[in-house]
């Protein structure tokens, strides 16, 4: 495997995200060093969605920095949903690592997005060799599963402005209180997380200003009253409409 050598500042920055990263925590410094030798930078810019799927079934990615949607289109409505959202210390497609499948979904930038790609061979040797992050993998995998299980509770059984609440209570930092990786996403972005739609959200949002609850400034959402959308997302009475 060619080695590629960085530049000092792209080797401490790199380094840092591969540091960082959920499925590479474990492993020692030197070992990361090595890793990042055989990785090659991909840039995709800001709203890119033709990303080629022979990228993301033969390469492994780890995310840099930027946001990445994952989504499914319905072909004959154009309906989207948006199945996660990945950032900094995320990496896919590991549904192709484990299966060597294609994985049928979509992949849309939703900032430019910076990422290091090994070949899916490579990155089952160091697997192999390195048993923790083989380890990392499963839990990785099951709060995705988890993801998944809440969406679909919530689209079968729960009505949308209870979905609503509970989309922002889950990105809300918990230390500083602020809204993140949503806070600035279109209210259609923010439909598609929630499996509804643009006009539905917006109604949602501005009734959830006027109760208190968050404001809204050009492309953000605000929080400013925590325990009442804690009261709103932990409404369990609610049904889906």
């Amino acid at each position: 495997m060619p080695l590629i050598m960085w530049s000092e500042k792209k080797h401490v920055v790199f380094f840092e995200a591969l540091k960082s990263n959920k499925l590479l925590k474990d492993l020692p410094e030197d070992e990361l060093h090595k890793l990042l030798l055989e990785m090659e930078e991909v840039v995709w810019p800001n709203n890119t969605c033709s990303i080629h799927l022979q990228r993301t079934s033969h390469y492994f990615h780890f995310i840099v920095s930027g946001r990445l949607k994952v989504y499914q289109v319905e072909k004959q409505s154009g309906r989207e949903f948006t199945f996660f959202l990945l950032e900094k210390a995320d990496a896919f497609d590991i549904l192709c690592l484990l299966d060597g499948c294609e994985h049928d979904v979509y992949y849309e930038t939703l900032d430019r997005v910076v990422l290091l790609s090994l070949p899916m061979p490579r990155m089952k040797e160091w697997i192999q060799k390195h048993p923790g992050i083989n380890r990392n993998l499963l839990p990785y995998l099951s709060h995705q599963m988890r993801v998944l299980e809440e969406y679909a509770t919530n689209v079968t059984l729960v009505d949308i402005p209870t979905r609503l609440a509970r989309l922002i209570l889950s990105n809300v930092n918990s230390e500083s209180l602020e809204l993140e990786l949503i806070n600035d996403l279109s209210n259609e972005e923010l439909a598609n997380l929630i499996g509804s739609t643009r006009a539905v959200v917006n109604r949602h949002l501005q009734q959830f200003k006027n109760e208190g609850i968050i404001t809204l400034g050009r492309s953000k959402v605000q929080l400013i009253n925590l325990d009442l959308l804690l009261q709103k997302a932990s409404n369990n009475g609610a049904s889906a409409p």
